[in-house]
């Protein structure tokens, strides 16, 4: 039986190697945060992260995640940068039906994880692969320029009781 390390903590599993991460997640250990949207990692919803990396969980066989850190939605605010995101999102209102965001989030945590100071163009680039039927795009792009603002002010007791250092 595979055994994967999902946010900080080794789980073993029961499925086949070619069973994708997204449905490991959800059906074996119970984390419905990820969502299934397309199944063809077209959409984004399925967004974790493997070493850091955004990847669509729809389409990734367990195989290929053996060894790996694995980051679910549930963990992400136990990160510096995941803080300030979901500070950002619910600042900003960005969420209206909320299906896709999840991995509008994990997607915008690893854009701020490698640049804090992103262009829209940036921005653009970094979430082109997270569809929102909801279109609440201007809003994410908002939310991703109040996160990488909220990161590189200077700390204050303010912004140290928002996002705590991790």
């Amino acid at each position: 039986m595979p055994t994967l390390n999902v946010n900080g903590q080794m789980r073993t599993v029961n499925a086949a190697p070619e069973t994708p991460l997204l449905w490991v997640l959800r059906d074996s250990l119970q984390m419905t945060g990820t969502k299934y949207g397309c199944g063809q990692a077209l959409c984004g919803a399925c967004t974790v992260h493997v070493d850091g990396e955004p990847t669509r969980s729809c389409v990734l066989p367990l195989s290929a995640v053996e060894g790996k850190k694995i980051t679910t939605i549930e963990a992400i605010d136990t990160q510096k940068v995941g803080q300030a995101v979901q500070a950002a999102w619910q600042k900003l209102d960005v969420v209206q039906c909320g299906y896709c965001q999840s991995g509008q989030v994990m997607s915008a945590v690893a854009l701020l994880t490698v640049n804090q100071k992103p262009s829209d163009a940036d921005i653009d680039a970094a979430m082109s692969g997270n569809v929102c039927r909801c279109a609440t795009y201007q809003r994410i792009r908002a939310a991703i320029h109040e996160a990488a603002q909220a990161l590189t002010a200077p700390i204050t007791s303010r912004t140290a009781s928002n996002i705590q250092e991790g």
